[in-house]
């Protein structure tokens, strides 16, 4: 009976050896299609974006648009600036992004979303600084249904007393 429990002991500590090296020797390989894109789907609230990305110039087309016309206010193109940013390749990858639903803030930060994983797959060495800024988390919030009863989700009729 203890012959049997130490050579189980053993097995199990060179099977989680084995795992060990196997986790530190397979190293994430980058996801590239037959053009050299990398692509992914972005989401946040209602809006979905579907990215590529590929090595240029920093040209972003958002829907066919320049990202300085469909997205005209600053604080949206700065959104879509984070990724490239903390992970220091700006400028350096085109960006085709189509985006449906939701408000432009919420395709904002859509196509934030698909561009960080788009990059993490184009590069998975920028995978750190990207999942430390909190890139690649989807934003689970969404709004909250209207429930029976109720003038909206949570906001009761007006009560009168008389």
């Amino acid at each position: 009976m203890a012959d049997q429990i130490n050579s189980l002991e053993e097995l199990k500590g060179a099977v989680s050896d084995d795992l060990a090296t196997m986790v530190e020797e397979a190293p994430r390989e980058p996801v590239r299609d037959s053009l050299g894109r990398s692509y992914a789907t972005g989401k946040r609230k209602d809006a979905v974006a579907r990215v590529w990305i590929k090595p240029g110039s920093g040209k972003v087309t958002v829907n066919g648009k320049e990202m300085h016309v469909y997205f005209a206010r600053p604080v949206l193109q700065m959104i879509l600036r984070q990724p490239f940013d903390v992970a220091g390749v700006t400028g350096e990858f085109d960006v085709m992004a189509t985006v449906k639903g939701g408000g432009l803030s919420g395709q904002a930060g859509a196509v934030r979303h698909g561009v960080s994983k788009a990059l993490q797959l184009y590069e998975p060495s920028l995978r750190g600084a990207l999942k430390a800024a909190g890139f690649l988390t989807r934003d689970s919030r969404v709004v909250e249904r209207k429930k029976y009863g109720r003038r909206k989700a949570r906001r009761s009729f007006q009560f009168s007393k008389r």
